[in-house]
C-alpha cells in the first residue's frame, strides 16, 4: 500500500465521478442449488472448520442447515453458503475461492466481517505455527512472489491506484490522501491526526535539517514530500509511477506553492540520480519484490550521502510467506510483504546498518478500522462508481486486512538505515518524543 503544522485541507476533485469499468468482474451463470446436502457435502463443510482450526463459526447450508462450530462451542459468527458448488469450491481452493465467493454474493457471513475474518485468521496462524499438514494444505493457495520489472511494475500499479483519485478521496484521510498506516500515537486521535503523526514520525527518524536534499521512492498522493518540505524546508524529489497520483500531487504542490521544493517524478524508482541527505520509502517495497531488494540496497548505498538517513517502511510478516492468493490475483497483483529477515537482508545487500526497527502493527489494523467505517459510510458513493460485486470485494480487502493484522499475520516495520561508516548518527530516541508527532492544537 502507499502514503501536514499549517497544512491546508486537500480535496481531489469534485467533479462527477464516471462510471468505470469493473476491474473485479468475474463470469457469472451459477445457479444456487435448490435440492438438500448430501452427506458428503455435510462432510466436506466439517473438514473446512476442521482444517481451520476449529474457530468459533457454524458453517449455514443452501437449505439453512447448520454444521459447527467444532467441539460443540458457540458459534460467534455463521458463514452461509449458497450452493454446493461454492461449498466444494471453497474446499478445493479456500484461499481464492472465499473471496471470489463472497464477491459474487455466493457466500456471505452473518455478524461482523471483520471480526469473522480475524477468528479464522488467529485459528489458522496457530495452525501454522505447529505446521500441521492442514495448515500446509491451506496455504498452498498463497501467491508466490514474482519478480517485479519496469513493465510489470507499472501495470500493478495502474491496476491498484489507478482506481481513480475520486474512489480513495471517499475513504482515506482529508488532509493529504495517504494509503499507507497512521501512527495513533495516543488512542483518541482521529484519522488525519494519525496520518499527520506518522508523517511526523518518519520526519524525525530520518533527523531532517532545513536544505537537506530528500529522495522518496514511492510517493502516493504525495503528502509526505510537501509535508517534508513545508515543515523542515527540505527539497524533495519523488517518484512514482501512477500518473492520477502524479498529477494530483503536482497541483497540490502548486497549490501549496510548493513547486520549488517538491518535484515529483513520473518514473520508476530505478532510474533514480543525484546525492541526498535522505532516502525515504513508505509503502512501496511490498511492491519491488525480493529479486529487487539488492537493487534497493544499491541505490541507497550509491545516493545516499555519507552522513545521512534511510528509512523503509512497509508491510511485513514475521515469517516468510506468500500473499493470500486472491488478494495477489483481484486486488494487488505483485504485491509480497517481506518477513523480518528478508527486510534485514536488503541492509545485508548494501551493506548498510540497522539502526532502528520499529513494529506499528496494532497501529495499522487501528487505521484499517477508520478506512472500513468511511468506505460503509460512502458505499452508495463507491456502488454508483462500479457495482456491488466490487462493493463486496473491497470491503473483504479491508475487512481482511484488519484481521491480518489483529492476528499478527502481517506487520508493520519502519526500518532506519546508514552508512557502516557513519559515526554521525543520532545518539538517541529522544527527538522523536520531545513533543508529541500530532499536531495539538487539532487533538481536540
Amino acid at each position: 500500500m502507499d502514503d501536514h503544522t499549517s497544512i491546508q485541507q486537500e480535496s481531489v476533485s469534485a467533479s462527477e465521478p464516471e462510471h468505470r469499468a469493473n476491474p473485479l468482474s468475474l463470469p457469472s451463470g451459477h445457479q444456487r442449488s435448490v435440492s438438500s446436502p448430501r452427506a458428503p457435502e455435510r462432510w466436506v463443510a466439517e473438514q473446512l472448520l476442521n482444517l481451520a482450526g476449529g474457530p468459533s463459526v457454524a458453517i449455514e447450508l443452501w437449505n439453512g442447515e447448520l454444521i459447527g462450530p467444532v467441539a460443540g462451542a458457540a458459534a460467534r459468527f455463521t458463514l452461509r453458503i449458497g450452493d454446493r458448488k461454492a461449498l466444494y469450491g471453497m474446499l478445493s481452493n479456500p484461499n481464492l475461492a472465499f473471496g471470489d465467493l463472497y464477491s459474487a454474493g455466493r457466500v456471505d457471513v452473518d455478524g461482523d466481517l471483520a471480526g469473522f475474518l480475524t477468528e479464522v485468521a488467529a485459528h489458522l496462524e496457530r495452525q501454522q505455527e505447529r505446521m500441521s499438514a492442514s495448515a500446509r494444505w491451506l496455504a498452498r493457495g498463497r501467491a508466490t512472489p514474482r519478480a517485479a520489472s519496469e513493465r510489470a511494475a507499472k501495470g500493478n500499479i495502474q491496476h491498484h491506484y489507478d482506481l481513480g483519485n475520486e474512489f480513495y478521496r471517499l475513504w482515506l484521510d482529508t488532509a493529504a490522501m495517504q494509503y499507507t498506516c497512521a501512527y495513533y500515537e495516543e488512542p483518541d486521535l482521529t484519522l488525519e491526526q494519525a496520518q499527520l503523526a506518522k508523517l511526523e514520525h518518519v520526519c524525525r527518524k530520518l533527523d531532517l535539517k532545513p536544505g537537506q536534499r530528500v529522495v522518496e521512492l514511492g510517493c502516493g498522493w504525495g503528502g509526505l514530500a510537501r509535508y517534508m518540505a513545508r515543515e523542515y524546508g527540505v527539497s524533495v524529489r519523488a517518484f512514482n509511477i501512477s500518473r492520477e497520483q502524479v498529477e494530483y500531487a503536482r497541483e497540490q504542490a502548486a497549490r501549496e506553492g510548493l513547486e520549488d521544493r517538491v518535484e515529483y517524478v513520473l518514473d520508476d524508482y530505478r532510474h533514480i540520480s543525484g546525492e541526498y541527505d535522505a532516502f525515504v520509502s513508505v509503502g512501496m517495497l511490498e511492491h519491488v519484490g525480493t529479486d529487487n531488494y539488492a537493487t534497493v540496497a544499491r541505490l541507497i548505498r550509491n545516493h545516499l550521502r555519507k552522513d545521512g538517513l534511510a528509512l523503509i517502511h512497509t508491510i511485513g510478516r514475521n515469517r516468510p510467506a506468500g500473499i493470500n492468493a486472491w488478494i495477489e490475483k483481484r486486488i494487488f497483483p505483485g504485491a509480497y510483504p517481506p518477513s523480518i529477515t528478508q527486510l534485514t537482508g536488503l541492509a545485508e545487500a548494501g551493506p548498510l546498518s540497522v539502526l532502528d526497527i520499529e513494529n506499528l502493527r496494532l497501529h495499522y489494523a487501528e487505521t484499517l478500522t477508520d478506512w472500513l467505517a468511511r468506505y460503509e459510510d460512502n458505499i452508495d458513493e463507491v456502488r454508483a462508481m462500479y457495482d456491488e460485486h466490487f462493493v463486496r470485494a473491497w470491503r473483504l480487502y479491508l475487512s481482511g486486512s484488519i484481521a491480518a493484522f489483529r492476528a499478527s499475520s502481517l506487520q508493520l516495520f519502519q526500518m532506519v538505515l546508514a552508512h557502516p561508516q557513519n559515526n554521525e548518527i543520532p545518539r538517541n530516541r529522544k527527538r522523536l518524543h520531545t513533543a508529541p508527532a500530532y499536531p495539538e492544537e487539532s487533538a481536540g
